[in-house]
């Protein structure tokens, strides 16, 4: 029965990249052409992504939706609005604002530029107080 997402070939080259080696130095290392790692690494990073996006969903399905923070806001602005909707609710975050700040790009870097949100995102709570990010 397989225990990963990922194949041992592709934790192999994630581990070399990890530890800064190119793609062609993985190759090399490996046995196998540019474009094979190449390949490899795609595959295991939208694995990744895969996984995360699933799990992302599993922590929302205790929560509420909050609300939505959209494209352009500045992170202070969508702090100030995550509290606010929260206390809207009744419901005390568990963040302080630097620390809902990081949680927040760390959710989805992809979906930030600097001090900017690049798209929407949808803020869950549960009543626990922590915050999901979708």
């Amino acid at each position: 029965m397989k225990e990963s997402l990922l194949t041992e070939r592709q934790k192999e080259v994630l581990r070399y990249r990890k530890q800064g080696y190119t793609q062609q130095q993985i190759a090399d290392i490996i046995e196998t052409s540019k474009a094979n790692v190449c390949t490899i690494e795609k595959a295991a990073m939208e694995n990744i992504k895969k996984a995360k996006e699933t799990l992302d969903f599993l922590y929302t399905l205790d929560a509420t939706h909050l609300c939505t923070i959209k494209a352009g806001s500045d992170f202070l602005d969508a702090a100030k609005e995550i509290f606010s909707a929260a206390e809207g609710q009744g419901i005390k975050v568990r963040y302080d604002t630097i620390s809902l700040i990081n949680r927040m790009r760390d959710s989805n870097p992809e979906r930030f530029r600097a001090r900017y949100i690049r798209e929407d995102i949808d803020v869950y709570i549960n009543e626990d107080g922590d915050i999901y990010f979708n």
